[in-house]
């Protein structure tokens, strides 16, 4: 029997990833003096609140005693476990894993992958593997699934306010207040195990121009989609749901997930992203 495992910037809900099969090591979340495991001790709109308040929110990887108790109870009833993690880019978490493997002397079963990848994303990729698990695959098989899911996924989100990526150092105050006067947001996608800005484009077709873009990736291959979104707001989400109904992409499944805190940090409330992968019809 073969475990998958991967992290809360896997920005599934708990409950979500238990009916799943998917075991989630959490990272955590720093607000003030205080400290919280992701999506387990704190909600995401609890950390846009904070943001809005002009609070500042840090985070941290998950920790390799974490990882340590969470290998320790799988391979008690388990044959080996498949460790998938958010890009080792963007946080030290997979190597904490790499480390609690280590520690238990269990290299041999526990296999520690940096998706390269991270939200909606590792979410697709992590999914992948325990569908391959549950058509019968051994470990290979589950990361063969979701390293082909991380290639051929194509995934861009976008912000709509700079300040949130100014506060995180990814944007100096001038270039903030430059794409305030224009009106330009960046276009987000993962380069290198990254979370770059590919391009920027008016805020008001920000959602279209992604929309465009995986329209020219997938054509009219049968797709999956999915809508990240940084807090609860029905109207933003309807409003994105109907552009996809709109779009030539030829949509059989569909998902909504938010954004959790650890995501939410780092880019603000009101981000969304939206994520296409070829799926049989």
């Amino acid at each position: 029997m073969l475990a998958v495992v991967t992290d809360s910037t896997c920005d599934l809900h708990p409950a979500t990833a238990r009916a799943l099969g998917l075991h989630i090591v959490p990272l955590q979340v720093v607000l003030g003096e205080r400290t919280f495991l992701d999506w387990q001790d704190i909600d995401p709109d609890a950390v846009y609140d904070h943001q809005r308040q002009g609070g500042r929110v840090t985070t941290q990887p998950a920790a390799q005693e974490a990882f340590e108790a969470v290998y320790r109870q799988l391979l008690a009833t388990h044959d080996a476990v498949l460790s998938l993690h958010l890009s080792g880019q963007l946080s030290a978490t997979a190597e904490h894993a790499r480390q609690a493997a280590r520690a238990l002397n269990a290299e041999d079963r526990v296999r520690v992958v940096d998706s390269g990848l991270a939200s909606i994303a590792l979410a697709e990729a992590a999914i992948a593997a325990r569908e391959a698990v549950q058509a019968g695959g051994d470990l290979q098989a589950a990361l063969a699934a979701a390293q082909a899911t991380g290639r051929d996924l194509l995934v861009e989100f976008t912000v709509p306010t700079l300040e949130y990526l100014r506060r995180g150092g990814r944007l100096s105050r001038t270039q903030e207040l430059l794409g305030n006067m224009l009106g330009v947001r960046p276009i987000l996608g993962f380069q290198d195990g990254r979370l770059q800005a590919v391009r920027r484009v008016r805020a008001a077709s920000a959602a279209r121009d992604i929309l465009a873009r995986l329209e020219e990736r997938f054509g009219r291959d049968p797709v999956a989609v999915t809508i990240g979104h940084a807090g609860r707001d029905p109207g933003r989400i309807a409003e994105l749901k109907a552009a996809i109904d709109a779009s030539r992409l030829k949509v059989v499944r569909g998902r909504l997930q938010l954004l959790g805190p650890v995501i939410g940090a780092h880019v603000g409330p009101g981000t969304y992203g939206l994520l296409a992968r070829r799926v049989e019809a």
